[in-house]
């Protein structure tokens, strides 16, 4: 008779498998919410200003509500900078820095954004706040089919300036145009009349600008200029009268933008051209 002492444990010699050990999870394989917040800020910023601009020119809101959108997107992408520069410097200091794809990328889309619009700040404080450029200030070349914008002499700078003050809006304008786009001025070409509208007309419409009007035996040639994005409208006149010799033709031109403050100095830059152009010289790049 066997008793219980002689009875063999059936678990003695088998042996006991450890727990297989989990991973550990390090720092950098954990969500990286910086990274996230950084390329969501700089995607979106850039995505926001595209949006503005475009939904602009097409018509969707005001032009007002166009600017104010590029604004905002624009501080958001500051933002968007600035995160990933204090997580990138934060990274460094890190044993196990998290991953920089997602954030270099935020920060790549917010820094071409920023640049695209620093360049029209930076060109809003070198030119003055005008949106009307013409060679001849005593007496502008007059629109006659287009109609020159109600507001046109509303907010002409240097109503607050010492030097203008007690001048009136006009005269504000010619003064702050001299100083600061003296170099348009009339043209002479050694053409008659017809023919510098002929040719003015075919270089309007090379620039695929719509033109409203080309009368040459009057002098005179209206069209409009579209900008790209936000479909912005300059309009543009052209008047050529015979010189008081009888030789050759006396040419001015005016270009104004039918909304905004400030032109960014597009309405100089484009008459510089066009009569460069139409003279066969050189623009003086501005």
């Amino acid at each position: 008779m066997v008793n219980d002492q002689e009875v063999p444990h059936e678990t003695a010699d088998a042996t006991v498998s450890p727990a297989p050990a989990q991973p550990a999870v390090l720092p950098s394989a954990k969500k990286d919410f910086a990274g996230y917040l950084v390329l969501i800020a700089g995607v979106g910023a850039l995505a926001w200003g595209l949006v503005s601009a475009v939904g602009t020119g097409w018509g969707f809101w005001a032009y007002t509500s166009g600017l104010k959108g590029l604004t905002w997107a624009f501080f958001l992408g500051i933002g968007a900078i600035l995160i990933g520069l204090l997580q990138g410097w934060r990274a460094r200091r890190a044993i196990t820095p998290p991953p920089r794809t997602r954030r270099w990328a935020g920060m790549l889309a917010a820094l071409i954004y920023v640049g695209w619009v620093g360049t029209f700040l930076f060109k809003a404080l070198t030119v003055p706040a005008i949106h009307d450029v013409s060679t001849d200030l005593a007496d502008p070349p007059a629109f006659q089919t287009l109609q020159l914008r109600a507001d046109n002499l509303d907010n002409v700078p240097g109503a607050d300036d010492e030097e203008m003050r007690g001048l009136t809006p006009q005269q504000r304008w010619a003064v702050v145009h001299q100083k600061n786009y003296g170099d348009i001025r009339s043209v002479r070409i050694n053409e008659p009349v017809p023919m510098v509208v002929a040719k003015a007309e075919r270089l309007a419409k090379a620039r695929d600008w719509d033109v409203a009007i080309a009368l040459p035996e009057e002098g005179r040639l209206e069209a409009t200029e579209t900008s790209a994005f936000f479909q912005f409208k300059d309009d543009v006149v052209l008047r050529v009268r015979p010189s008081d010799t009888g030789e050759g033709s006396i040419v001015d031109m005016r270009s104004v933008s039918r909304v905004g403050a400030s032109d960014l100095g597009m309405n100089a830059k484009r008459v510089r051209s066009f009569l460069a152009d139409l003279t066969g010289t050189v623009s003086a790049a501005r």
